[in-house]
């Protein structure tokens, strides 16, 4: 039977960040991926943003790897030529009870070492966003935007560049603990199977990560958060600057739909929350373009209805179900020889070299 030395389940953002961090020209390292082509599911689907860490609780691994990555992710970019853009975002309160909200998102933020952010008034905001509506507002300096598809190609092609493979159109559907290491049982686009055992098995399968730790027996509930998004066109260029949140929604749900503008100077709309059925569903209903519109029309007056239309989707993989409260990343040495990375929503694309630094400090 073929042997290998690692495996890591899924190239998303996670997965090429821990192959390009952990990869060795003397070790052989494969990636696995379900799809024809890497990083097409959560790690594609989502606002692009680099986040600044405010939002998160003071210790969780959310807030200590968003930190951490936040800084490593610019400077790789910066080296190494990905598309990215420091554009700072402000955190907008339309009224006292959500500048009551804002104080506290920025004593967060401290508690997080993050002490670039700073509140403003609302002349402060005219100033430097006079197209929006807000009586005060938490600007994050720190937060900006990154290509996803060019940083996911740079892991994989410093992966690759260290003799680390992926391979493609290949499902797991079965683990197994053996003496020294794992039985790993897949199924190819034809249903074809094939058997190996792999010292090490790394868990980034995203949406089915838990699927994946429970064939070890793990007990993991993923719940399937929907986020829509909205286009918006006919806006004159530089309207808006920077990117532009509402505060966000209770007990961590989501940040709210915002309005983001991406490296082309492309703005939209959202993402929504909502619980879905595990199913990977990502049409957008007609119906929330209104809805879109009656939202972000509070802080953002320029829109007209007929500005916004239906555009993309995106499914984030929650540990936290309806109702529940916040929830952390997963990262854990389950068994020896087995990590998993089980909920790994955002700021999962920020924590990315973070997240792949804490994975290789189990292995090495």
């Amino acid at each position: 039977m073929e042997k290998v030395d690692i495996t890591i389940i899924g190239a998303g953002v996670a997965g090429l960040a821990i192959a390009a961090q952990i990869a060795r020209p003397e070790l052989n390292i494969i990636i696995l991926e379900k799809n024809a082509a890497h990083g097409g599911g959560i790690s594609s689907r989502n606002s692009e943003v680099i986040h600044g860490g405010m939002y998160y609780p003071q210790g969780s691994l959310k807030a200590v790897l968003c930190v951490e990555g936040r800084g490593l992710l610019y400077d790789i970019a910066a080296r190494n030529n990905i598309p990215h853009k420091k554009t700072g975002k402000l955190i907008v309160a339309i009224n006292s009870p959500e500048t009551e909200e804002l104080e506290r998102l920025q004593a967060n933020a401290v508690n997080n070492d993050v002490h670039s952010t700073r509140m403003m008034t609302k002349r402060e905001i005219a100033a430097m966003e006079p197209n929006i509506a807000a009586i005060n507002a938490l600007y994050s300096p720190q937060t900006g935007i990154i290509s996803a598809h060019d940083l996911m190609n740079y892991y994989l092609a410093t992966a690759a560049g260290k003799k680390a493979h992926i391979v493609y159109n290949t499902s797991v559907t079965g683990l197994e603990k053996q003496a020294d290491g794992y039985l790993v049982v897949t199924n190819g686009s034809r249903g074809e199977k094939f058997e190996f055992s792999s010292g090490v098995v790394i868990n980034c399968a995203g949406l089915q990560s838990d699927t994946i730790a429970n064939m070890l027996g793990c007990r993991y509930l993923l719940h399937y958060c929907k986020g829509d998004y909205c286009g918006i066109s006919g806006i004159k260029r530089g309207t808006v600057r920077h990117l532009i949140y509402p505060v966000p929604e209770k007990n961590h749900t989501g940040l709210g739909v915002h309005l983001t503008i991406d490296l082309n100077g492309r703005m939209k709309l959202g993402p929504d929350t909502e619980y879905i059925e595990r199913a990977e569903d990502y049409r957008v209903a007609p119906d929330k373009a209104n809805r879109f519109y009656q939202s972000a029309g509070k802080f953002l007056p320029f829109l007209k209805a007929e500005n916004i239309s239906p555009d993309m989707a995106g499914i984030r993989p929650k540990l936290q179900g309806p109702g529940d409260a916040f929830c952390d990343f997963v990262i854990k040495e389950e068994f020896p020889g087995f990590i998993n990375l089980v909920g790994i929503e955002s700021p999962g694309l920020t924590a990315s070299p973070a997240i792949a630094r804490m994975v290789e400090k189990f292995l090495f």
